[in-house]
Order: C-alpha cells, then sequence, then structure tokens
C-alpha cells in the first residue's frame, strides 16, 4: 500500500483517547497512516479531543454508521468490553482490520466462540492489544533471558498493582480477566509455554469499598505451574495507594533479571540483571526513558505509553504490508483460558 492507511479510532475514553493521539502522531510523523475518523457516542468528549489536537477528524457518533461510511482501511476498538465482540464483527465484515483493546469479548465461552468465528471466516482480521509485548523495557529482559544470561529460568514473578479502585461505574469482569490478563499473556509470550496447573487466592481487603464498579476482588494472586521445572507468580491489586507498581523478576539457575522497581518515578524503568551471591556488579543495567505527555492521564499510560504507540505502529504497518499480526485472538483465547483454569481452584477471604 502505497497511500497512507486510513483509520479510525472507536471509543475515546480512558485508553481510547490516547490511541487516537498516538495516530494522530503518527500520522503527521510518518506519513504511513491517516487518523481518518472518530466513532463516539459521547459527541461533546469527541469535540473536545479534535479541538486538543487542532485537527479536523470526521466524527461518527456510533459504530454503525462508521462501519457503513466506506471511509477507513482499519479501526482501533476502545469501546466498552460488552461491545468488543459486536463492533468488532461488523468492521471486520465492513472490510477493516482491527486492532482491539482487550479483552476479546468478556467471557471465556464468548472468547471461544467468536475465535472460532473469525478462524472460519476473517483469520487475519484482528489484533489483540497486549501492549506488554511492545514494551521496550521487557523486550531487553526476554533478550536476556534468551541468551541464557541467568541461565535456565525456572520461576517468573509479574506484578502489577494500580493505586486506586477502578472508577466509578467503570465495568469489570473481575480483577483476574480485566488485570491479569496482561500478566499471564506476558508470561506466555515469554515462555513460549502454556501452564498445566494455575489456582487463585483472591480477597476484598479495602478499595473495592471505595467504588461503585462493582469486582469480585481487589486484591489476588494467580500461581501457574509449567510440568515441574516452572513456575509462575501473578500480583495483581487495586490498593497500592502510593503509587502504580509495575515489575517482573525472571529466577534462573545463574541469577535473576529485574524488570521495573517501584520509586515513585513512573518516567524510568530500570532493567537489571544480578548473578549468584557473591558477584560484584550486576550483569546488565540499562535504564529507559518513558514519556511525560505533560497532561493529567492514567496512571498506566506514564508506564507504558511508548508500548501502545509501538503497538499501534506495529498494526499499522501489518495492514500495510499485508502480514499477520504479531498477537491476535488466539493469543487473548490462551490467556483468559489459564485464568479460568485459576479461578477453577480458588480460595477466598
Amino acid at each position: 500500500m502505497s497511500r497512507p492507511l486510513k483509520v479510525a479510532v472507536a471509543g475515546l475514553g480512558r485508553i481510547g483517547a490516547v490511541h487516537a493521539l498516538h495516530m494522530y502522531e503518527l500520522a503527521r510523523d510518518t506519513q504511513s497512516c491517516e487518523l481518518a475518523a472518530l466513532a463516539e457516542i459521547d459527541v461533546d468528549r469527541a469535540r473536545r479531543f479534535i479541538r486538543e489536537i487542532g485537527h479536523a477528524v470526521p466524527l461518527f457518533s456510533s459504530v454503525e454508521e462508521l462501519a457503513s461510511a466506506g471511509v477507513c482501511d482499519a479501526t482501533v476498538i476502545a469501546t466498552p468490553t460488552e461491545h468488543h465482540r459486536e463492533h468488532a464483527a461488523k468492521l471486520i465484515a465492513a472490510g477493516h482490520r482491527v486492532l482491539l483493546e482487550k479483552p476479546l469479548t468478556g467471557t471465556l465461552e464468548a472468547d471461544r466462540e467468536f475465535a472460532e468465528e473469525l478462524d472460519a471466516a476473517h483469520p487475519r482480521a484482528l489484533m489483540l492489544a497486549f501492549q506488554r509485548r511492545f514494551d521496550e523495557p521487557l523486550k531487553y529482559a526476554k533478550r536476556l533471558m534468551q541468551d541464557s544470561l541467568i541461565g535456565r529460568v525456572f520461576k517468573i514473578y509479574s506484578a502489577l498493582e494500580d493505586s486506586s479502585p477502578a472508577p466509578d461505574g467503570y465495568r469489570s469482569g473481575g480483577i483476574l480477566p480485566d488485570m491479569s490478563v496482561h500478566n499471564v499473556d506476558e508470561i506466555l509470550w515469554l515462555t513460549g509455554r502454556t501452564p498445566s496447573k494455575a489456582l487463585t487466592i483472591g480477597s476484598r481487603i479495602y478499595s473495592h469499598a471505595l467504588t461503585t464498579c462493582a469486582e469480585d476482588f481487589d486484591d489476588a494472586l494467580l500461581c501457574l505451574w509449567f510440568d515441574n521445572d516452572l513456575a509462575a507468580q501473578i500480583q495483581v491489586s487495586r490498593n497500592h495507594v502510593s503509587g502504580y507498581r509495575v515489575e517482573t523478576v525472571l529466577f534462573g539457575e545463574e541469577g535473576q533479571i529485574h524488570v521495573g522497581r517501584f520509586e515513585q518515578n513512573p518516567f524510568e524503568v530500570v532493567v537489571e540483571a544480578y548473578g549468584r551471591r557473591g558477584s560484584t556488579k550486576p550483569l546488565a543495567h540499562q535504564v529507559f526513558l518513558m514519556r511525560d505527555y505533560g497532561r493529567p492521564l492514567p496512571e498506566f499510560v506514564d508506564r507504558f505509553g511508548a508500548a501502545y504507540k509501538a503497538e499501534l505502529a506495529a498494526f499499522i504497518e501489518c495492514c500495510r504490508t499485508g502480514r499477520p499480526f504479531p498477537v491476535n485472538h488466539r493469543d487473548g483465547v490462551r490467556a483468559q483460558e489459564v485464568i479460568s483454569m485459576g479461578m477453577q481452584a480458588m480460595m477466598t477471604s
């Protein structure tokens, strides 16, 4: 494709507005794409965004209008979860390739059904948004692991903790399907393996009482076992009141790799590797500077803003070249199957 890819963004909520901003920046800076349309039921919200970027964009009040307009090649879908399957199906039927925010549908049963429909009729039409695969600190850690810097990896710890409860009115399918799906996909991507056993421990201990969002837990632990040679522990919480915490630790027979550490500085991510006890200096140490957007944004954007933009750039490149997406609907099903396995063996408090 020689002309710019015409892309729409459907839904301008917390993450949709970030996708639209990145799309506008990529269009301005690379000419590989064009922010060709917005679809948003809240017209005032959409008009505010258009004023902020200072660039006229055609506006549709529904995904149905966008699908029938024939003005775009592709769409980024960031509408509420309960509309994901319907909106993705409509746009794909209209000839769009889509980047869909997770989760695929909101339930494992519907995920499987939709995945089968896509496999049968449109196997290369959908990319699922797992931005951690495009995060430079995590990609660097994966390279260190693949280079056997710390020997055979036998345990992975991955933490994702919000500083406040889910916002009032937010619709969550549960803290594990909503939050830990990122951690689960990260571990499946890092290892290339699927666990054979899982266990969940969930608690309601603090922030659930501070929001109208109905969610099963505000704190949870998901333990995974991969045969007898690898284990993983995932910790998710809405209770880390000091700030957004994202950490991953890879434990190997010859040392460990640590990605991120909490210091109330969201714009600096440290990746460091250490050998066995007694070694005098790190095996690796690199600091990754994150983007300061200079405006109030959801705290996860401070940490993963660059990854979201890189994910979008990859989507655009695949659409332009016709290549398959690096992450698709089947990856979303796999992650939710792991979570479901854990929730079938659950302890609560």
